[in-house]
């Protein structure tokens, strides 16, 4: 797995949240079948969802 994540990585988003009942990570959003098929079957689609979860990203460009 390499270190730097892309824009648009699931890992890097705010609605990719843990789930106690699942044990794993989840996407929060709630997408249809459709959007959620393009979403795992290719790997050059960007989620429409996607929002950077680094909450000290506006403090870093601001340094």
């Amino acid at each position: 797995m390499a270190s730097k994540q892309t824009k648009g990585s699931c890992e890097s988003c705010t609605y990719f949240t843990y789930d106690e009942d699942y044990e794993s990570y989840v996407c929060d959003i709630n997408m249809d079948e459709d959007e959620y098929m393009r979403l795992i079957s290719d790997q050059h689609y960007q989620c429409p969802y996607y929002r950077n979860g680094d909450e000290y990203m506006v403090v870093r460009k601001q340094m």
